[in-house]
This record gives C-alpha cells, sequence and structure tokens, in this order.
C-alpha cells in the first residue's frame, strides 16, 4: 500500500465536519438547555420560523451532492476513491432566514400595517387604559426578540457541557493516583484477591457510586505446580530453570515466585526429549522453509514471541506435527533499556473466558467440561539467555553498535529435555461492578473497565495502576454527582478478575449478561495498562471513534511542550475489552504510554506478562503524571458518550476504513469494491441527510434522537465474523498491527492458501468480508429508510 493511502483515514479525520457534531455543540435534548425550556412563546415563535423558512427554501437547495466519480462503473472499478470533496456539510435553514432577515424587501413582505386611528368619542381614561396596555405588550415585544436576536450574551449549551467536563477532570490529581496505587501495592499478598476486592468495592462505595457489588465466578484456572519447569541439555546434562539459571537448590529459593511463575497457562503437561530447531516467528513462511530442510514431527520448536497472535501461531505449529515449544523474546525486539535478559514471564493459552464452560458462564448448574489443557504441544516461556546458550548465541548479541537476533542454524543439533508441570484446580473470580445512573437515558451504558490482582495469578503491579486511574475518575465524577448532576447514559464502572488467565472476568460477566449488554452498551472505555513506557501516548480506538480520540490526543498534545506522534489506530489490543469488541461490536477506546521502540517494534510482545515490580512503575512516572493525563484522557472521552445527545460516532470513517482495507494485497474482488462504494455513499447521506434534520426544532424529541442513537450504537455489529483464526479478532475492523491496513482474515487466508493447491480457503474469507459489508449497508439504508419515513410523514 503506498504512503499517500495510507494516510488517508488521517486526513479524513481532519477534513471532516459532521452534521451531528454541530448537534452535540449548540442542540441539546428537552430537559438539558436552559435556552430551550424558557417559556411556550419561544417554541412556538421558533416553529413559525422553521415553517416560514420551508416556504422560502430554493427547490432542491438541500439535496447532497455525490461525487459523480464514485457513481460511475462500480463494478470496474479496481480501487474506491476516497476523495472527501464531494461531502458537503448540510446548510441550517436556521442561517437561510437569519441572511433573509438583512433583505430590504424582507420587512415589508411580513410587516403587519399599523392600525387606523378610530375618530370616535371615547373617554380619556380608556385612552389612558390602551395607551398603558400597547406599551406594556409592546415592552414584551422588545424584550422577547432582544433576548432572541442577541446570542452574543447566552452561552452555547456545547460550551456549557465543555465546561463542566473541564470542573470534573480538573479535581483529578496525580497525587491521588499515586497514594492509591501505593495503598493497593501494600495489599498484595500474592496467594488471594479477596481483600484488594474488598478494598476496591470500599473504596468505591466511600466515593458515592450506586450499587458497588461483586460478581463471583468458579472457574478453571492453571496454576503453577509444586516445583519449577526446567530445560536439560542432552549432551551435557546441564539442567535450567526457565530463566538461564543453573537448577541448584540456591537459585531456585532466591526465586522461587519468578520461576514458578514461568509457564504458559492450560498447555499441555509432562516430558519431552526432542531436538529443537529454530522456527523464527513461526510464520507460514518460516514453517514452509523448514519443513524442505528437517524432520519436525514430534519436535520442539524455538519460538519467538511477536508479529502475529501466538495462539495462531501455536496452531500452525501443532498442525505441522511438533510436540513441544520453548518461547522467547528476542533482546532486539525490546528497549535497549528494557533489561530483561534473565527475567521470565507467562503466557495464557485461553482465548477467553472459563476453559470448562467455553460460549455460556459459568454460573450454578453449568455443565463443566474437562479442558485442563487448550493445546497437545507442551508450551514453556524461557528467558533470553536462555535461549542464548540454546543457540550459543553471546547475551549481548551486539556486533558495530547493531543488535543481532538470536538464531539457532539448521545446521546445528540440539537435543534437550523439556519438563512442563502445572495444576489445573477450580477457584473463585471476582468482579467488581459499580453504577453511576443516567439521567435521560439510564438503559444505555458506557462500560469503563480496570482490572486487579487475581487469586494465584503473577500480574506484576500493572493492575495497581489501572485500578488507581479508574479511581481517580470515579471521585473526580462522583464530587460533580454529589451536587446533583448526573450523564445522560449510565456509567458502568468495573474492576475485572482473571484478567491474566484469558480475561475470565469480563467473559463470565458478558456470557452471564450478554442479552441486555447486546442491547444497552454504547461504548467500552479500557484502563487495562495505562503505563507501559514514558515517551509516546498511545491511543486504540474502533473506527467509528477515532475522530473523537484524534481531538483529545490533539487538545493533549497542544498542552505539552513535546509531544511525538499520537495517530489513532484500530489494533488488537491485549486485555477486557476482547470480550465487547469481539463478541458484542461495541465501540473501543483506549489511552496508554508506551515506550517508541517498543511501538516500532514487532506487535503482540505484551502478550508475556512480566514480573514489574512497583518501584519500577514509579520510576517510569515517578510523579504520577502520565497517570494524571491517561484519567483526564478517558474521562473526558467517557462524559462525552455518556452526555452527549446525539452520539459522537463517525459512520463515515467506518466506510473509509472498509475501502482503505481493500486497496492493497491480497487482491478484491469486484464486487466487494463496488459494495465498500455504495457503503460509503449511504454513510455520507446518513451524517448529511438524516442526521441533518436534528437542527429541526421538531427533531429534538427525546424519541426522534433516541432513533437516531440506535443506528450509531448498532454500527460495527455487522462486522463481526462468525469465526475467525485462533488469536485474531473476529471484529474485521481491527487490524493486526499498524504496519498493515488489509483485513486480517484475508492476509492469513491468502498466505495460506500460497501452499496449498486451493484457494477455498481465500474464497470463504472474501465472503466473509463481502457478507459484513453487505450486512452494514443494509444496517445503513435501513437507518436512511426509516428518517425518510419519518420526514415523509410529517409532510
Amino acid at each position: 500500500m503506498g504512503e499517500n493511502e495510507a494516510s488517508l483515514p488521517n486526513t479524513s479525520l481532519q477534513g471532516k465536519k459532521m452534521a451531528y457534531q454541530k448537534v452535540s455543540a449548540d442542540q441539546k435534548a428537552p430537559g438539558h438547555s436552559q435556552y430551550l425550556d424558557n417559556d411556550d412563546l419561544q417554541a412556538t415563535a421558533l416553529d413559525l420560523e422553521w415553517d416560514m423558512e420551508k416556504e422560502l427554501e430554493e427547490p432542491g437547495f438541500d439535496q447532497f451532492q455525490l461525487d459523480s466519480a464514485e457513481s460511475q462503473n462500480l463494478e470496474n472499478s479496481e480501487t474506491a476513491d476516497l476523495n472527501l470533496d464531494s461531502i458537503q456539510p448540510a446548510t441550517s435553514p436556521k442561517g437561510r432566514f437569519q441572511r433573509l432577515q438583512e433583505e430590504s424587501d424582507f420587512a415589508p413582505r411580513y410587516a403587519r400595517s399599523a392600525p387606523r386611528s378610530n375618530h370616535c368619542s371615547f373617554c380619556r381614561l380608556l385612552k389612558i387604559l390602551c395607551t398603558a396596555t400597547i406599551l406594556f405588550i409592546f415592552g414584551i415585544l422588545i424584550g422577547y426578540y432582544a433576548h432572541k436576536n442577541c446570542p452574543s450574551n447566552a452561552t452555547p449549551s456545547g460550551t456549557l457541557d465543555h465546561q463542566l467536563y473541564q470542573e470534573i477532570l480538573e479535581t483529578i490529581q496525580a497525587e491521588d493516583i499515586k497514594k492509591t496505587f501505593r495503598h493497593l501495592v501494600q495489599l498484595y499478598k500474592g496467594e488471594d484477591d479477596t481483600e484488594i476486592s474488598k478494598t476496591i468495592r470500599t473504596q468505591w462505595t466511600s466515593l458515592g457510586l450506586e450499587d458497588v457489588q461483586f460478581v463471583n465466578y468458579s472457574v478453571l484456572l492453571d496454576l503453577p505446580g509444586a516445583s519449577p519447569s526446567s530445560v536439560t541439555l542432552s549432551s551435557s546434562g546441564q539442567c535450567f530453570h526457565p530463566n538461564g539459571q543453573p537448577c541448584s537448590e540456591d537459585a531456585r529459593t532466591r526465586s522461587r515466585q519468578d520461576l514458578l511463575y514461568a509457564y504458559a497457562a492450560y498447555s499441555a503437561k509432562g516430558t519431552l526429549e526432542a531436538e529443537v530447531i529454530d522456527v523464527s516467528y513461526g510464520t507460514a513462511d518460516d514453517l514452509k522453509r523448514i519443513k524442505t530442510m528437517k524432520n519436525i514431527t514430534n519436535q520442539i520448536a524455538l519460538l519467538k514471541l511477536g508479529k502475529l497472535p501466538l495462539l495462531y501461531k501455536l496452531s500452525l505449529l501443532e498442525k505441522a506435527g511438533f510436540g513441544g515449544v520453548l518461547l522467547y523474546i528476542d533482546p532486539c525486539d525490546l528497549p535497549k533499556t528494557a533489561n530483561l535478559g534473565y527475567d521470565t514471564f507467562m503466557v495464557s493459552l485461553n482465548p477467553g473466558g472459563d476453559p470448562s464452560t467455553p460460549g455460556y458462564p459459568s454460573v450454578d448448574g453449568s455443565f463443566r467440561q474437562n479442558r485442563s489443557n487448550l493445546t497437545s504441544l507442551l508450551v514453556q516461556p524461557i528467558s533470553a539467555a536462555l535461549a542464548a546458550k540454546l543457540t550459543s548465541s553471546s547475551r549481548e548479541g551486539t556486533k558495530n553498535g547493531v543488535c543481532s537476533p538470536l538464531e539457532l542454524p539448521l545446521t546445528e543439533e540440539r537435543i534437550v529435555n523439556m519438563q512442563v508441570q502445572t495444576v489445573t484446580t477450580f477457584k473463585t473470580v471476582t468482579n467488581v461492578v459499580g453504577y453511576l445512573k443516567g439521567l435521560t437515558s439510564p438503559d444505555r451504558y458506557v462500560v469503563v473497565g480496570s482490572r486487579h490482582h487475581t487469586a494465584s495469578g503473577y500480574s506484576g503491579q500493572e493492575w495497581a495502576s489501572s485500578t488507581a486511574v479508574i479511581t481517580a475518575f470515579i471521585q473526580a465524577l462522583m464530587l460533580r454527582a454529589k451536587r446533583g448532576w448526573r450523564p445522560d447514559r449510565s456509567i458502568v464502572f468495573c474492576s475485572w478478575g482473571g484478567t491474566v488467565f484469558g480475561n475470565i472476568g469480563s467473559y463470565e460477566w458478558g456470557e452471564d449478561s450478554k442479552k441486555v449488554l447486546q442491547r444497552n452498551v454504547v461504548a467500552y472505555v479500557s484502563l487495562h495498562s495505562p503505563i507501559r513506557g514514558n515517551s509516546s501516548l498511545y491511543s486504540v480506538a474502533s473506527p467509528s471513534l477515532q475522530q473523537l480520540v484524534a481531538e483529545k490526543n490533539n487538545l493533549n498534545c497542544s498542552r505539552r511542550a513535546q509531544c511525538p506522534e499520537t495517530n489513532v489506530s484500530s489494533v488488537q489490543i491485549q486485555g477486557d475489552a476482547n470480550y465487547f469488541v469481539n463478541q458484542l461490536g461495541v465501540p473501543t477506546v483506549q489511552f496508554a504510554y508506551e515506550d517508541i521502540k517498543a511501538l516500532q517494534g514487532p506487535s503482540f510482545l505484551s502478550e508475556a506478562v512480566f514480573p514489574k515490580g512497583a518501584t519500577e512503575i514509579e520510576e517510569t512516572d515517578p510523579v504520577f503524571k502520565f497517570h494524571e493525563t491517561i484519567a483526564k484522557l478517558s474521562g473526558e472521552v467517557i462524559l462525552q458518550i455518556a452526555n452527549e445527545p446525539v452520539l459522537p460516532f463517525n459512520a463515515l470513517d467506518i466506510a473509509l476504513e472498509v475501502q482503505n482495507s481493500l486497496k492493497s494485497d491480497p487482491p478484491s474482488t469486484p464486487r466487494l469494491l463496488a459494495l465498500a462504494s455504495q457503503l460509503r455513499e449511504s454513510a455520507e447521506l446518513l451524517q448529511s441527510d438524516a442526521m441533518r434534520p436534528a437542527n429541526d426544532p421538531r427533531e429534538r424529541a427525546p424519541a426522534r434522537v433516541r432513533m437516531l442513537n440506535d443506528i450509531l450504537q448498532d454500527l460495527e455489529k455487522s462486522f463481526l465474523v462468525p469465526h475467525a483464526p485462533p488469536g485474531f479478532y473476529r471484529n474485521i475492523l481491527y487490524h493486526l498491527d499498524e504496519k498493515t491496513s488489509q483485513f486480517s482474515i484475508l492476509l492469513e487466508a491468502w498466505e495460506s492458501c500460497k501452499s496449498l493447491a486451493s484457494n477455498e480457503t481465500f474464497q470463504e474469507a472474501l465472503s466473509k468480508v463481502l457478507h459484513s459489508i453487505h450486512s452494514a449497508q443494509v444496517h445503513f439504508q435501513a437507518g436512511l429508510d426509516v428518517f425518510d419515513s419519518v420526514s415523509n410523514g410529517k409532510n
């Protein structure tokens, strides 16, 4: 894909001025605006003004003009035109009416003639009474029109909202976040999350949050065994722990916890002695190359984490016939400041939820499947130091200032004995859930999620950052709520348990309440791991929310002396947003700080859970200013989604994302390109003709705004495919990384079909994409038809 093409979505964000933005800034539903509810006289005047404008507007003036280049030869088009010049913001009829008032012939046309004098004999008292009455009425009219025609003395409702948001967010202080963080870390006992869950509930309740409750599930966890796993070189008999240290009693005693938690949850258990074969990142090309040179059946793969989802790479290795996997992170893929040579890590092989109840909640009476392992492979994470010993490479791996990746030559033979032992058992996972009920739409939820430490789960201290940030925003929000304010929509705060084992807490809660959540959730804001570095603000948002997030990024950038790139992308992320993105099709947002080098390296390195202590987090953000920034950015997005009359979602950005995803290899069919062009046309109409009537005073009725919001809320649900490769998002609007813009399932199928005689897999993936685009087109068109029917019924 060309450089210009890649930049188109960002250009569209800057160039578009959507009709609903004006609604959000200037129009409020009844019950919100201090100007709309003054008296019946003003409402009557507004309706009269609207009717007069209908008489005066020119025929065809408001018809939306589509770019003719897009409406011709759609079936033969190889690419879809992404030019936004054809999008014309709707012209407000109110603006035309005001201009007519300034014309010279306007007053004579509508002015009423003065009453003629009636020269009859009235008593003087009656004359005085009539004069006083006229003066009184004249004074009322002067006051009314002076108030109406002097908007400079009034504050727009959008400005009031912005001031309110700033008042709430200004109370978020870095020092408060730091205190909460340190308090949580002190409660960490390493074995149980009961005290932490109780502390979170107590604190949220004391802040004023309503109906804060525990939601518990008994789930199957895969925990470390009584002794660490090991890797033994058959040639020398040397035994190593996963961190690369010899299997001595002293080493085991010094770092027992780290060694125990260097494991892959839900891996197969047992012992395997076989040859180690370096498969690099384990891509389809890597395996194709190795198969021509080695017998890989029941051998042990030396695999680097990154570039592709781990579950997908393991599925390829399992299908190829491997028996075991030694998993590591190449030092060249990490920032230079990350000294992780002897650090061990944990990964989970669970795609989501309780493995014993796949697809349904772990409630009393549920059937429990026997799934102690989710793969036939023995999987063992090892440190870079041990990987260097297995490859006979220098741990530093630097030549002439350039990092040299670890590599085991195919001509060399390494026979090792790997031992993996873990224990599966049922444990209770606790979610803490609290509510701030909405004022006008309490049945619409903005879900905000953080995570806390899980029983027997080794998750470092990042959970404390996550919990401290969400608590700081709750505190700021409830200070305002105690003074009588409430958002339009309900805000649901969730602290998830079981995240490190495969987002178990969020999946079980989602499966338990799926029907309600499908109908009611409008957005999910993730605070999964807010501080992973300190050099770059990293924002991920679904296409419908990219414009809103870009505005917040730019505002934050203008406040900072140094601001690196803050592009917004739709890529797969780790954490509990997974359920909301892939099972519900809910628009999602996540802000985080990262190291630039980490962003430039391979994706999916964050699948590894490293032991990151509280002191290291405080070294990354010593005064907790980054924590404060994340809290305020996330908080402002939450407030806008929860409080704007019309949801700030962008249908056109979804259509542009679809077109952009079809412009490069793998090849797309003319039918796909034609559908994508039609989808864009419908999105343009939806954001102009369908949203524009919200400027009509009659459109401010809650029922009409609710209709529009229902359409916007479901924009992304059409892009959920029934099945996706392991580790891939079912929501095809999200890409594997920022370097690729194509649909992920098409890329995977295209790579797979290269080594197959048939392209049936690729054709199936094309069909999934085509069905998704068609489904979205039907949804957009149905929304247009609804508004057309309502408009025709009123005329």
